[in-house]
C-alpha cells in the first residue's frame, strides 16, 4: 500500500512540481492550495505524512500544524518555508513539526527527508525494532529472512516467501500482539476473507516449523491477531 501524503502549498508552480515528483516516487499525494482546505482534508482523510507551506492564505502553516496536533500527535509534519530565521524554526517545532525544509530545496533533499521520517515512524509503530532487520534470534533458531532460512543445531529449513514474510512480521512484534489486519496487509496486501483463511494455514505451518523449541509459541488472540511468545528468560537473552 502506497504511503499517503497531504501536501498543502499555495504556489501553483511549486505545488505542481512537488506533487508530480512525489507521485513519481510512488507516494499517493493529495494537494490543497490553502490552509483551511488543507486542514479540512486532513480531518477527512488518513495520511502518513503532512507537508505544509508556512506562508499561505486563509490559514498559515503554523496554525494548521497546531490544529492538527490538537487531535493527532503522531502523524509527522514537514514545513516548507522561505523563512530562515532561528525564531521561525523554533516556532515551527513548537507548533508540532517533525522537520523543517527551507526554500529553495532540491527534490533529492525532500525525498531523503520524507524517507527518513517515514522510516522512524515505522520503527516506532513496530515497538522500536527496525523492520529492515534481516536476521532474528528465536530461542534455538536463527531466522535469516534475507535467505529464507530457519536454522537450528539439528535442522536447516528453507521457507517459502510467504512463510518468511509472515514469520518476519511476527518477529518484529515478538512478545506483542500482532493485529490481524496488519499481518494481512503486510504479507498479502489486503484483508479479505480468503486472505485470512490463507494466513491461518500459514500460521499452522510456522507452528510446525518451530515445534522443536517448547519455549516458542504462536498463540491466537481471539478476534484480534497473533502473538509470537518466547518465555521471559529466552526473550531477555535475545533482546
Amino acid at each position: 500500500m502506497k504511503p499517503m501524503i497531504l501536501l498543502v502549498e499555495d504556489d501553483p508552480n511549486l505545488s505542481f512540481m512537488i506533487k508530480e515528483y512525489l507521485e513519481l516516487m510512488d507516494y499517493e499525494t493529495t494537494l490543497c492550495n490553502d490552509g483551511v482546505a488543507g486542514l479540512k482534508e486532513f480531518y477527512r482523510g488518513k495520511y502518513n505524512l503532512v507537508i505544509l507551506d508556512v506562508m499561505m492564505p486563509k490559514k498559515d502553516g503554523f496554525s494548521v500544524a497546531e490544529d492538527i496536533r490538537k487531535v493527532d500527535d503522531v502523524t509527522p509534519i514537514i514545513f516548507l518555508t522561505a523563512k530562515t530565521l532561528k525564531d521561525d524554526r523554533v516556532k515551527g517545532f513548537r507548533s508540532g513539526c517533525d522537520d523543517y525544509i527551507t526554500k529553495p530545496f532540491s527534490t533529492e533533499e525532500l525525498s531523503l527527508r520524507i524517507k527518513a521520517i517515514l522510516k522512524r515512524c515505522m520503527v516506532a509503530q513496530n515497538g522500536g525494532m527496525d523492520s529492515s532487520q534481516k536476521v532474528f534470534e528465536l530461542g534455538k533458531y536463527t531466522f535469516d529472512f534475507g535467505n529464507l532460512i530457519l536454522i537450528s543445531e539439528i535442522s536447516k529449513q528453507i521457507l517459502t516467501r510467504k512463510e518468511a514474510a509472515l514469520l518476519k512480521v511476527l518477529c518484529v512484534y515478538k512478545n506483542k500482539l500482532l493485529p490481524r489486519e496488519i499481518a494481512l496487509k503486510t504479507v498479502w496486501g489486503g484483508d479479505d476473507y480468503f486472505f485470512g483463511r490463507s494466513m491461518d494455514v500459514f500460521i499452522t505451518k510456522l507452528r510446525k516449523l518451530l515445534k522443536d523449541d517448547p519455549n516458542i509459541n504462536i498463540i491466537n488472540v481471539h478476534g484480534s491477531g497473533f502473538k509470537l511468545e518466547l518465555k521471559e528468560t529466552l526473550a531477555e537473552k535475545v533482546q
